[in-house]
Order: C-alpha cells, then sequence, then structure tokens
C-alpha cells in the first residue's frame, strides 16, 4: 500500500497526537509509528524518576496491504525500557485491558477515517483474543 501523499509522517503525527498520550514521536520514523501507555504504576513509594509501571506498547508499520500492528504488554522499567511481562495482579491487568480497548477503538476509527486499513501482526492476533476484542 503505497500512502497518498496528502498522509506525510506529520500528518499522521498529528491524527494519531489526537488520539491521547499515546505516540511517541521520538520513536516514529516514515512508515514506522510507537505508542505506549503507562496504566499502573508498580509501587507509588518508590521516586518518581525511578518508579516502574504496567502497560502496553504499540508498534504500527507501514506494510504493502496496510499498517501492521503489534502489541505487547510489560513492564516499563527505571531505565526507561519496555520489557515483555506477564501481569499477576488481576486488578492491575484489568486496568491495563481497559486502557489497551479504549486505545485500540480510537486507532480503528482513525484509520477508518482515514480510509486506512489496519492489520494484526500474527503476534498480536493472540493477544487480540486476550484483551483487545
Amino acid at each position: 500500500m503505497t500512502l497518498p501523499t496528502s498522509y506525510s509522517k506529520n500528518r499522521l503525527l498529528k491524527r494519531f497526537s489526537a488520539l491521547g498520550p499515546y505516540v511517541r514521536e521520538l520513536k516514529c520514523q516514515n512508515g514506522y509509528f510507537f505508542f505506549d501507555c503507562l496504566a499502573v504504576c508498580v509501587s507509588a513509594k518508590v521516586t518518581p524518576e525511578k518508579r516502574e509501571f504496567w502497560g502496553w506498547w504499540l508498534e504500527l508499520e507501514e506494510q504493502d496491504q496496510g499498517f501492521v500492528y503489534n502489541y505487547q504488554i510489560g513492564l516499563f522499567d527505571k531505565h526507561g525500557e519496555w520489557h515483555v511481562m506477564g501481569i499477576k495482579k488481576k486488578s492491575d491487568l484489568e486496568h491495563l485491558e481497559s486502557t489497551l480497548q479504549t486505545f485500540h477503538q480510537r486507532l480503528a476509527d482513525a484509520f477508518d477515517t482515514l480510509k486506512l486499513t489496519l492489520i494484526p501482526s500474527e503476534n498480536t492476533a493472540t493477544l487480540q483474543t486476550q484483551v483487545i476484542a
């Protein structure tokens, strides 16, 4: 799929920014977009700069047939890095799932409006049946 010339990286970033505080512009490149959500603080007792969070991240990549997306869930550590990790506490997982579902619906609606195709990656297909659907 070749994007129409009216869909520049900057125009897409502006549209994605309207979805909420999820897009990380510094990690985005032409045809690749990165989103994340720090859904649940692991421990508020730790100083803010050392806090870790349970959350999710999304990599969205332009392919021939549309934009392929890949969600992961896990831990955002005190060094600012994401790690795939299961979340054991049910209430934390439920909150994370809620934020993910809400975001995914906004993303799907934006893609419908833009008349672009959103395709789950093979990895996300499994997560989608558990969380996104």
